[in-house]
């Protein structure tokens, strides 16, 4: 089972940036390029950890540090944040929504990001998202950041997306 590419960009990550007001080409492609890295369109994971949670592999104690060193900062920006989970799950499991609330993922992928300074005012070359990634997304896992693989991954999936190519 797998996510089109176009659907990913149009239907998640671009409102998801709007909603918080950090939307730009840049940032999405990013976005759409860390899922297709860590998801590695579905098959087997670049890292042999299993830690990570959905499409973006974001470990249950990097889910909490984000909460707790990076949002508890910013409360309105929380609260948006917060309005992506769903109103009762989020309660009783909230690492689950990292696997089965693809805007509430994106989210929390984007809030890596932005606590580790990324900037995204670079156009958006596959080498500078390559980099960007390999620098400032630090989703708990301990993986080594290769920017060949992402480069590799990136046009695998992301560049033929008219192709219908999966995300995850």
């Amino acid at each position: 089972m797998g996510i089109d590419v176009n659907d990913l960009r149009t239907l998640i990550i671009k409102p998801c940036l709007e909603a918080i007001g950090d939307y730009s080409e840049t940032a999405e492609n990013l976005l759409a390029g860390t899922a297709a890295q860590e998801s590695l369109a579905g098959q087997q994971s670049y890292c042999d950890q299993t830690e990570g949670l959905g499409i973006y592999q974001i470990t249950a104690a990097k889910h909490v540090e984000t909460w707790d060193k990076y949002l508890i900062q910013f409360p309105d920006l929380a609260s948006r944040v917060r309005g992506f989970a769903s109103q009762q799950q989020f309660l009783k499991h909230p690492h689950s929504e990292l696997i089965g609330n693809l805007s509430y993922a994106t989210v929390i992928a984007w809030m890596i990001y932005r606590a580790n300074g990324v900037d995204t005012s670079k156009m958006a070359q596959v080498n500078n998202l390559a980099q960007l990634w390999a620098t400032h997304f630090n989703n708990g896992t301990g993986c080594t950041r290769n920017i060949e693989d992402f480069i590799a991954t990136y046009r695998a999936t992301i560049l033929a997306a008219d192709n219908h190519k999966l995300v995850a």
